[in-house]
């Protein structure tokens, strides 16, 4: 797959597996056993671990929409910056819901093999996205 071809499977990923909710579809973009460099406290592992923080993600935040900023791609690795906002309408991580609206700008970098995400490493502000529940 070229680079270009790299950028679109993630862009797809976020539209139809995140924006979307369609967890089912998750196998298509991702690997059975794709590796999360920086793993959310208490995930799994492999493409099960991938659908539980995401099912978590969705429960917290049920509008939840991801935005793509930018995106930059070599070889078999993309790099995506982008923004996501929702409200705040379950618990998270142990604060419960406050109704507020936030927005959380954050990187992930991918690394593509044989057409699925193999490994990934997601950077997100944590910090401000806690600030901004009144954690």
């Amino acid at each position: 797959m070229s680079a270009d071809d790299n950028k679109l499977l993630v862009r797809d990923f976020v539209e139809r597996v995140i924006n979307g909710r369609d967890l089912d579809a998750a196998g298509t973009y991702v690997a059975e056993d794709v590796v999360e460099q920086v793993p959310f406290p208490g995930q799994g592992p492999g493409l099960s671990g991938l659908k539980g923080v995401l099912r978590g993600l969705f429960a917290a935040f049920p509008d939840m929409h991801w935005t793509i900023n930018e995106q930059i791609a070599e070889a078999d690795k993309v790099l995506t910056r982008f923004t996501w906002t929702g409200t705040h309408d379950g618990e998270f991580f142990g604060v419960p819901a406050s109704g507020r609206t936030v927005s959380v700008w954050g990187m992930v970098i991918d690394r593509i093999e044989r057409g699925r995400i193999k490994d990934t490493r997601i950077l997100m502000d944590a910090l401000e996205l806690m600030r901004q529940i009144g954690a």
